[in-house]
Formats: structure tokens, C-alpha cells, sequence
């Protein structure tokens, strides 16, 4: 399938992806996009020439209105715009209506309704483990019967290239006497996969594994910025909270699970068993290659297709206790790593705890993050006809802790 448009060899917008977001141009209200080649194309006015049914949602702030119609009304557009972008006749009607890329300002795709973050790569439990508990089982009791996860703030979820002010607050080392308050010292990212639910369910009724596609209107890229020592002090015997709460980024660009149809594989060998209700009889493994760089420097290539639970599982799980949906919640997938060393998604588990420094390619080393550092984060999946689906990129730079 190709287009009329020249795109830029190796996009990672090709017309086989069509992701979508919120921008801003030239002063005027925030409105839905879509990224194609390093253009975007600027919805509402070409739904509005079109007379395209529903058009309107286009013209929200956020995709929230959009995502509220189901998965009809998303393959639907899906499919015009693949008609438009494909077929030399439609080239006025797209044309004028085609915005650069670099000319755009990209908002918070979605507002997001609730956020909840999983743990689900089975060598990021086990590294986790053996660093804290070297004397123990590396995977707690439960691990492999349930999708662990915490539900976190949704009101500090911000766009990629959003600065992220050092977080303080209470740490106690174990040699230390007593606890203190201050920047945190242990300032760690965690390179992750999200999922932005666009269909609700009801309270009281579970969804079920193979509803994933009826809920789940596409995916994220995460960092989950996190905070090691604030978190080791607070986290028994409730888990995550201050450590994390203080932000979290996601990438401007929302792909649409219809364009990762090529990069599904079979999801992973679970010993022992599951309880029927966390079957997912579809399989819903991801070949997604993500890529984080520190300061430019590539320091980890973490695999998703390597993930314990799937996205379908995580769903199940979060609902499994009769909790709603609602349009715009997030669930991302927890730290991805793979078995080795270079595909480790936090630098928790990259320095080992600050045992063994990561080198930088200007000859720098860290352990965990420092004051102007910037991080990186993008993804790649095989996407249909040969083609590779980009998630763009979800980027920050950590600033001083505020004085006070």
C-alpha cells in the first residue's frame, strides 16, 4: 500500500500507521491530528469538507471525544484516511490541509482518566529481586498468578518533552539512623508500553480477555520516572506512591491497535497455569523494539515480545474486581527488559543499583540520573506490507529540585 505522498524514507509515520494526536498551530485552539511522514494532517476542516459523520470530535482539545465512540467509528476513520492517503484523486481534498510536522506544537493526546502501572517482564521482577532480596526467591509468591500492578496519579501525566523537576521528599538509607527529607539522589526512569482504553464498562462487570479489542483504542510509549530512594523508604508495606507520583511521561503519538495487527505474535509460555478468567486465548504478544538513549547515548534496547503478561491479561486483571473503564484510562505494561545486560529498561537494574556505571558515548559514566541529564525513549514494531510503525519518541530533561 503506498501514497500519493512523498514520504521521508524510513518514516516512522507511514500510511500503514496513522497515529493520532493533539497539536497546536499558529495560536489557534488545540486540535486532533494525525502524523503521516513528517506532516500532519489537520482533522477537523478536512472531516468538515468532507462532510465526514461525526467530524466534530476532531475539533476537541484532547481524543477523549473520539475514543468515546468504539472501535466502529475508529476503524471506520481509519479506513478513510487510508482511502484519502492512497488514492491520487483525494490529493486536493487532503492537501491543503496538510501541516509540517516541525510546525506544531504536541499537546497531552488524551485526558487521562485513570492510570494504572503493571509489572510484567518477568527478567525486570527478577532483576529487582536479586538486587533487593539476594537471599530469597527472586519473584515473590504471586508473581506469576497475577498481573502485579499499583494504580498511580493521573494528574501528573505529562507529554513527551515535558522538563521534569527533581522530586523530594522523605529517604532513609539502611545505615542511616533516621530518615531525612531532600532531592532524591536515586532518580531512575522506566522504559514502558501504554495502553489508552477508549470504550467504558460498567461497574460491576469484569472485562474479559477478549474484549481487548473493544475497549483498547491504541498505544503509548511511557516513562515512568521514578525516584529509588524515595520509593525504598515508603513503599512497605502499601508499595509505590511518592517515589512515583511526581510525573510520568507518554509519547504525543496514540498508534491504533488496527496498524500493529502485523506485529502480533503469540503471547508467552505461563507456568503455571492461570485461572481461567486471565486466559487470553487470542494471544496478544507484541513485537515492539523499544530504544533508550541517555544524554543521545543508546544505552538499552529493551524487547516487549519478552513480556509475562500480556496487555489483554492486564485489562482482565485491573477490572477482574468489578472496577470500571472509563475513556482515557491508561494502563502501561511496567518496565520492559529482556535477559541481557544491554536490555534492561531502568537504570536501577543498567547500574545494578549503582554498582556498575553505565558509560556514556562522551566518555561520562552515571549510575542513576543527574541534574540537566535528557532521556530518550522510542519504539518500532514490523507494521503491514514490509512496512515499520513508529511511536515516535516520549523525551524529558530532569531540572533541579525546586529551592524551598
Amino acid at each position: 500500500m503506498t501514497s500519493w505522498l512523498e514520504l521521508p524514507e524510513n518514516t516512522p509515520f507511514p500510511v500503514q500507521n496513522l497515529p493520532y494526536g493533539v497539536f497546536v498551530h499558529g495560536g489557534e485552539a488545540p486540535r486532533v491530528g494525525v502524523a503521516v511522514g513528517d506532516q500532519v494532517i489537520d482533522l477537523a476542516p478536512l472531516a468538515a469538507g468532507a462532510g465526514l459523520d461525526g467530524g466534530h470530535v476532531f475539533e476537541a482539545e484532547n481524543l477523549n471525544p473520539f475514543m468515546a465512540l468504539g472501535r466502529p467509528a475508529w476503524s471506520a476513520v481509519r479506513s478513510w484516511l487510508t482511502e484519502l492517503l492512497t488514492h491520487r484523486g483525494e490529493r486536493g481534498l487532503v492537501e491543503s490541509h496538510l501541516l509540517a510536522a516541525a510546525d506544531v506544537t504536541m499537546q497531552l493526546p488524551f485526558e487521562v482518566a485513570d492510570y494504572v502501572d503493571f509489572y510484567s517482564s518477568q527478567h525486570h521482577a527478577e532483576n529487582v529481586g536479586r538486587i533487593f532480596r539476594p537471599d530469597a526467591d527472586a519473584l515473590t509468591p504471586n508473581w506469576k498468578h497475577l498481573p502485579i500492578g499499583y494504580h498511580g496519579r493521573a494528574g501528573t501525566i505529562v507529554v513527551s518533552g515535558t522538563d521534569i523537576v527533581r522530586p523530594q521528599g522523605q529517604r532513609k538509607a539502611p545505615a542511616d539512623a533516621a530518615p531525612t527529607y531532600g532531592a532524591s539522589v536515586r532518580l531512575d526512569i522506566e522504559a514502558e508500553v501504554g495502553f489508552v482504553v477508549g470504550t467504558p464498562s460498567r461497574a460491576g462487570t469484569p472485562v474479559p480477555t477478549s474484549a481487548f479489542r473493544d475497549h483498547v483504542f491504541g498505544v503509548c510509549l511511557v516513562n515512568d520516572w521514578s525516584a529509588r530512594d524515595i520509593q525504598a523508604w515508603e513503599y512497605v508495606p502499601l508499595g509505590p506512591f511518592l517515589g512515583k507520583s511526581f510525573a510520568t511521561s507518554v509519547s504525543p503519538w496514540v498508534v491504533p491497535l488496527e496498524a500493529l495487527e502485523a506485529a502480533r505474535m503469540p503471547g508467552p509460555q505461563q507456568d503455571p497455569e492461570v485461572l481461567p478468567h486471565l486466559r487470553d486465548d487470542e494471544g496478544w504478544g507484541l513485537d515492539l523494539s523499544l530504544e533508550v538513549r541517555w544524554n543521545g547515548s543508546v544505552v538499552s534496547r529493551p524487547p516487549f515480545a519478552g513480556m509475562y503478561w500480556t496487555p489483554p491479561q492486564q485489562l482482565a486483571h485491573l477490572t477482574s474486581n468489578g472496577a470500571s473503564l472509563r475513556t482515557g484510562d491508561l494502563f502501561a505494561s511496567g518496565t520492559v527488559s529482556g535477559a541481557d545486560r544491554d536490555q534492561r529498561g531502568s537504570f536501577l537494574e543498567l547500574s545494578w543499583n549503582g554498582s556498575e556505571p553505565v558509560s556514556l558515548d562522551d566518555g561520562s559514566t552515571r549510575t542513576f540520573l543527574e541534574d540537566g541529564d535528557e532521556i530518550s525513549i522510542s519504539a518500532w514494531a514490523p507494521g503491514a506490507d514490509g512496512s515499520r510503525i513508529g511511536f515516535g519518541s516520549v523525551n524529558g530533561r530532569v531540572l533541579p529540585a525546586s529551592p524551598g
